[in-house]
């Protein structure tokens, strides 16, 4: 994995922390998990990318 999928992934689950965290103390958002999903698919894809 290169150092930029790398921080792709590492920035990926800091977003799902926060936005976990942000729905237990204020209530879900669905636009916020439609972002974390959208992050979550550019980085899987950034990591199968670089594996080819």
């Amino acid at each position: 994995m290169s150092g930029s999928a790398k921080t792709m992934a590492w920035l990926t689950m800091g977003a799902l922390v926060l936005v976990t965290a942000y729905s237990v103390a204020l209530g879900g958002n669905g636009w916020l998990w439609f972002i974390w999903s959208v992050l979550g698919l550019a980085t899987i894809g950034t990591v199968a990318a670089g594996g080819a």
